[in-house]
Parts: structure tokens; sequence; C-alpha cells
């Protein structure tokens, strides 16, 4: 008991005795210390700034990446020669191909005909400027890597003696595509020497000139003008090839002017001084060229770049809309309708309401046997129908592309794959059957073409519309290519067998389809093989699905002789 007591006493002595807290001194400002401090920035007494060059960052950036290469000059020697003889033969082919158009157009001696052929370098002339000011709008034009962006123009340095050879690079690269495309279709067209030495000069020289215009307005952060004179070339190019159409078939009467000759060559004078006067206009302005702009055209040459390593032109695209959404923004969300897969045809025809831009290439492809047949193609005419098609109606099988190449969001849906598939091109191909409808006077040889039985004509347009639709369907749902199966030994190394096919999907369905009608035989035959296909497409052979049921056949089966 004397213990405890002992105990609890000197715990009694041994606690802490309270103290009370110092005060706390708040200063009156915080910082008043650094009150007469100098805060500039100053280089040291002994030491002067280096003057850096933007040529030598920019030469020592590119030694580092060419002295980590990879291949020796034998290596690119061969692939410099594989490059060169292919482009001699394919040259070569694309020379026969005119010259045997040439020949083919020497039946074209009506004055309907000759007259709507005056029309062709009008139209491949709007038609190129259109797509040049849409590519320059997308790109850039001038464009830099992400890492260029992240390397040099983060640097304090000017962006004049880097941006420079790109400007003058991109506007000589928009004269030479644009002038080899004009001669060709210009050639193709059957049009004289002279007046292909006109077209080529003016869609050369005014390509040049948009391109430079597109990178001055570039390095004022505008794109909203680009987009109108987008539109504006691309409706010229549309009533140019509808007038074209017209004239041919003799519904409109056109006697060309003298003068008319002579205005490919004011349209090269127009050229000419846009693409002096913008180019050294926007020269002047680089270094006032956005970063971040930049960057963005470079990372879609990237992702581009990529795509075509696998010849992977469905990549490609989705990567082009995926930019185009990424600009767009947002949009207002619309609830859906329906049940089971009709609420997946219901969407579509939402996004079609919402995005109509599809059906204007919808209305070009109308254009395109009508077109054929008034430049003398007729035999080719089917096969050139069904791919325009192909391409209108690519766009409006969205829903299919991301249902195939996505397939865990198609599991989560209980529908089987030839449901999923079914409802998804529905939509076009009720599109595709409005083609059919709108194209019949022109397999009827309204336009000059081949004149068939309007029973014959309806057969071929169903038939090339059915090519066009299975053409799409075969582009968006192809699967990517697999670099797990066995390579095949190439010069340029190992290559997986599919690789080669990736760039011929779409086109080999339309022209299995359309072969019997270029054949000049029944078209009974064409719609055959074009069942056959849908059929084929529509079920898409996925193996795993038919592997499940099968077992899930061999259970029902299993329970019957159990129940039995």
């Amino acid at each position: 008991m004397a213990r405890a007591r002992r105990k609890g006493t000197k715990n009694k002595q041994q606690a802490p005795q309270s103290v009370a807290p110092d005060p706390v001194v708040v200063p009156s400002d915080p910082y008043e210390e650094f009150a007469d401090r100098e805060w500039d920035f100053a280089w040291l007494p002994d030491d002067e700034p280096e003057v850096v060059d933007e040529r030598a960052l920019h030469a020592m950036a590119k030694s580092w990446r060419h002295g980590r290469a990879t291949r020796s000059f034998l290596d690119v020697f061969q692939d410099a020669y594989i490059a060169l003889f292919s482009v001699l033969m394919i040259g070569a082919m694309i020379v026969n191909v005119i010259i045997g158009s040439q020949t083919q157009s020497a039946t074209c001696d009506t004055a309907a005909c000759l007259n709507g052929r005056l029309l062709v370098p009008w139209g491949v002339f709007f038609a190129v400027s259109a797509l040049t000011v849409s590519t320059a709008r997308l790109f850039g034009p001038v464009l830099a890597s992400a890492a260029e962006g992240f390397w040099l123009m983060e640097a304090p340095i000017g962006r004049k003696r880097i941006l420079r050879g790109r400007l003058w690079a991109v506007v000589a690269g928009a004269l030479v595509v644009a002038a080899a495309v004009a001669a060709g279709v210009a050639g193709i067209a059957g049009e004289p020497p002279v007046v292909i030495v006109a077209w080529v000069v003016a869609s050369g020289l005014v390509a040049s000139g948009l391109v430079a215009w597109s990178a001055w307005e570039q390095s004022i952060e505008r794109v909203r003008l680009l987009r109108v004179v987008q539109a504006v070339l691309a409706a010229l190019a549309a009533l140019v090839l509808g007038t074209m159409v017209a004239v041919a078939a003799g519904w409109v009467r056109i006697d060309p002017p003298a003068w008319l000759g002579v205005v490919p060559w004011g349209l090269a004078a127009v050229g000419l001084v846009m693409t002096i006067v913008f180019t050294l206009g926007a020269h002047r302005r680089l270094d006032q060229f956005a970063r971040t702009r930049l960057t963005s055209g470079g990372s879609l040459v990237s992702g581009l770049q990529g795509a075509m390593f696998g010849l992977d032109l469905g990549l490609a695209r989705d990567i082009l809309v995926d930019r185009e959404a990424i600009e767009r923004g947002h949009v207002k969300p619309t609830p859906g309708r329906g049940l089971g897969t009709s609420a997946l045809v219901w969407r579509d025809l939402q996004r079609l309401r919402r995005f109509p831009r599809p059906l204007l290439g919808l209305a070009g492809a109308v254009l395109a046997p009508y077109a054929s047949d008034a430049v003398g193609l007729t035999l080719l005419t089917p096969f050139l129908s069904a791919v325009a098609l192909m391409f209108a109606l690519v766009p409006t099988l969205g829903a299919l592309r991301v249902l195939s190449r996505s397939t865990g969001l198609a599991r989560t849906l209980p529908f089987t794959t030839a449901q999923l598939r079914t409802a998804s091109f529905t939509v076009p191909a009720i599109l595709a059957a409005v083609w059919a409808v709108a194209t019949l006077p022109a397999f009827t040889g309204i336009t000059g073409g081949l004149e068939r039985h309007p029973v014959v004509a309806l057969a071929v347009a169903v038939a090339c519309g059915l090519g066009g639709l299975l053409g799409a369907i075969r582009w968006q749902t192809a699967k990517p290519v697999n670099f797990a199966v066995p390579m095949m030994a190439t010069t340029a190394g190992a290559v997986p067998p599919t690789l080669i096919f990736n760039l011929m999907r779409g086109f080999d369905v339309a022209a299995l389809v359309t072969a019997p009608i270029l054949l000049n035989v029944d078209p009974i035959w064409s719609l055959g093989i074009g069942v056959v296909l849908l059929l084929i497409l529509r079920t898409g052979f996925n193996m795993e699905e038919m592997s499940e049921q099968a077992k899930e056949q061999q259970k029902l089966l299993e329970a019957e002789k159990a129940r039995r």
C-alpha cells in the first residue's frame, strides 16, 4: 500500500507542468526584407552572351538523328532502285492508258460530245483547286514535328531559318502535283496538246498560289475564309460537271467563244502573282507562326504515315475524321428511338440528318456515269460508277466500322454479327437504291453511251449500286494487318501476305461485281455475284461466334437426347 502511494506521489512529481506558448509575431509586410532587391536578370560581368545560330542548332539535331541510322548505303541504293523502277513502270502504264483513251476518244465526233469535252479541264481545275485548299487547311500547310516543336520552337531563336525551306518546298510540291493530275485527266479526256499544256500551267500555278495563300492565313491563325473558298470551288466543280453532262446529252447547247482558249493563261498569270506575293508575305511572317498549329499538322502527318506503313487507307480516314471531329468540338445530344436493331438504324438516320455532308458525295456519285459516258469512257462506266458510289457510301458506314473493329462493344449488344451488320448498312443500302434509280437514264444511253433496253439498264444500275455498296462494306469491315502470321520475304524485309492486298480492298469487290457487265455478259450474273458477296460480308465469317453457336447447338442437342 505504501509502495503504491509512493508510486502515485512520484508520478505526480514527474507530471509536466503547462508552459505558456510564446507570442506569435506576425510581420506587417512579408516582403519587406526584399523591398530593395533587384529582380532583373543580368549576365555575369565576366561572361558574354552566346549567340545561337538557328541553322547550326537544326543541323546539330539532324546530325544526331542521322548518326543513329540503322541502314547502310547499299540498302538505300536498293530502295532507290526499286522506287525508280516502280515509277518508270507505273508511268509507262499511265502513258499507255492515256494513249488508249486518246484513241477511244476519237469516236467522239458529234458537236455535243466535243462541246462537253471542252468542259472537262474546267471541272478538273476547280476540283484540284478545292482539294488543294482542303489539304492545305488540314495540314497547315507549313508544319513541324513534335520533337522540333519541343526542342527548337521553344528555344529563344528565330523560326524563319527552320521553316523557310518547308514553305518553298510545299509551294513547289503543290505546283508539281496539281500539274501532273491536270495533265493526266486532260490527256485521258482526249484534249489536244495545246489545251493540255495551258491547263497544266494554270492548274499548277493556281494550286501553288492557293497553298501560299493558305500559309499566309496560317500565320494569322485564320481558317474561316479557307473554308468559304473551298466550298465555292467545290460548288463550281460540281456545276461544271453537271453542265458537261447536260451538254453531252444534248439538253443544253453551248457555243464556246473564241477567247475561251485564252482564259487558262489568264488563270495561270493570276496564280503566278498569288504564288509570288503570298509566298513572300508568308516568308516574312515565318517567325509569327504559332507553334501549336505547326506541331498539329506534324502530328497528323505522323499518324497518317503510321497508317500508310500498313497500307491501311481506312485507318488513315479514321485519323482524318478524328481530327475533323476535334475541330468541330461538340454537338447537341439527341435521344434515340426504337427497340432492337431498329434503334441502330434510327441512329444512322439521326447521324445523317445532323451531318448531311455525305449526301453531297452521293450527288457527285450520281453524276459519275453521266460524265463517264460524256467523255467517251463508255466501256469503263460500270466500274467507275461503282467505285464512285463506294467512296460516297464509306462516310455513311461509321457505325459498321466501329462495331467491326471494336469486338468488345459488339459483344455487349444482344445481337449476332449478321444482325448488327444488317442494321448498320440499312441506311447506306437505301442510299444505294436511290443512286441506282437516279443513274438509270445514264445506263440507257441517254448521254451518248451504250444503248440498253430499260429492263437491262435497270439490272445494270442495280448491279453497279450493289457493287458500290459491297465495296464500301468491304472497305469498312476489313480486318487490320496481322503481323503474327508467317511473313513473306521481300527485298524490303519481311512483309505479311495480307499487307499487299490492303490497297485493293473495296476495289476488288466492285471489280468482281461489275466484271460480267464489262465483259458484255448478261447482268443477271453480276446480280448473282453481288448477292453471294452480300451474304458473305453480312455474316463476316466470325470463327469465334460460329464456334460458340456450334457449342450452343451441341448443348441443346445433348439436352434433347437426355430428355428423350
